[in-house]
């Protein structure tokens, strides 16, 4: 297999920050209306830009304050062509949203030019996360996701990161099209309670099965979405953990299926999760990427830092 091509230049720093739970915060905590779960309509407004601009600085200020660098994550999950044109946005509209995306974070990067900082555009499943119904195979997923990453390479966008991808084909057909554009690129899994994806696949048969059809050109693997008590039973030390560097984690035990029909939000305990993280780090200290996902907020990527950096 090829040597990882795909790796983004590390910034210099040993933990990266990432935080991806700004939609369910925005939602239950500020009682802002997301349609289809988009976030980047906010952009189309000076108050909206405002509210995505805090959460970016807000995530800085915490990597300045525990000497940890940060992965800002784009406001751009849903802004694929299906998902778009479900909440009426055409496919112009959204390549203009999307290069608007990174252009803000650009913005508050430079701003804040002393934080180690990764400039990440987010990218989302075509259907559900949680339950696709329709599966594409991997040669129209690198189809579909072409769009929207050939909006986002015309940008100064640092990484490609498909988060919570439900099953192999669509990771593959984002990988070949991020390689395609010479991007790096990386991939998150979801898991169910179970530990496994929502098509019943198997981390680790997931992660083999994209790095062998891509010639390994994927920087690493993640795993968002869910919390760590659904998956730390299959972690295990074999080659394929090695590809996992991330974990951007849910604040709630609930299934996907519970949170779904959630009426308020769960938002767990903020130092439980931290310390669960940083045992799954200290087991696998190759583990560079830690966060939150659902049900999170700047509470538990405060406790996540600051439990990671007082670690043994």
């Amino acid at each position: 297999m090829a040597i990882h091509r795909g790796k983004f230049p590390y910034v210099d720093a040993d933990l990266l920050l990432a935080y991806v739970g700004m939609e369910t915060d925005l939602i239950f905590n500020r009682g802002i209306d997301l349609p289809g779960f988009a976030s980047y309509p906010l952009l189309e407004t000076a108050k909206g830009r405002d509210i995505l601009e805090g959460y970016l600085a807000d995530l800085i200020a915490l990597g300045k304050k525990t000497g940890t660098g940060v992965i800002l994550e784009s406001p751009t999950w849903v802004a694929n062509r299906d998902r778009g044109a479900a909440i009426g946005y055409a496919p112009d509209a959204l390549k203009q949203l999307n290069q608007q995306a990174v252009a803000m974070m650009v913005k508050v990067r430079t701003a804040y030019g002393d934080v180690p900082t990764v400039i990440s555009a987010n990218l989302g499943p075509r259907d559900d996360a949680y339950s696709p119904e329709a599966q594409m195979s991997a040669d129209e997923a690198e189809r579909y996701h072409s769009e929207q990453i050939a909006a986002l390479v015309d940008t100064e966008v640092d990484v490609m990161s498909g988060y919570t991808l439900a099953y192999p084909a669509e990771a593959i057909g984002i990988v070949r099209a991020a390689r395609r554009f010479t991007i790096p690129v990386v991939i998150s899994f979801t898991v169910e309670t179970d530990g496994k994806l929502p098509t019943g696949t198997s981390l680790e048969e997931a992660i083999v099965e994209v790095d062998a059809a891509t010639e390994g050109y994927a920087a690493y693997f993640m795993i968002n979405c869910a919390h760590p008590e659904h998956f730390n039973s299959v972690l295990e030390e074999k080659p394929w953990m090695q590809r996992v560097k991330g974990i951007v984690a849910n604040a709630s035990r609930c299934s996907h299926a519970e949170l779904d029909e959630a009426e308020e939000l769960d938002d767990g305990n903020p130092t439980d999760l931290a310390q669960q993280l940083v045992d799954i780090r200290r087991r696998y200290p190759h583990i560079q990427v830690l966060g939150g996902c659902c049900g999170t907020d700047m509470r538990h990527m405060g406790m996540i830092a600051k439990a990671a950096r007082e670690a043994p």
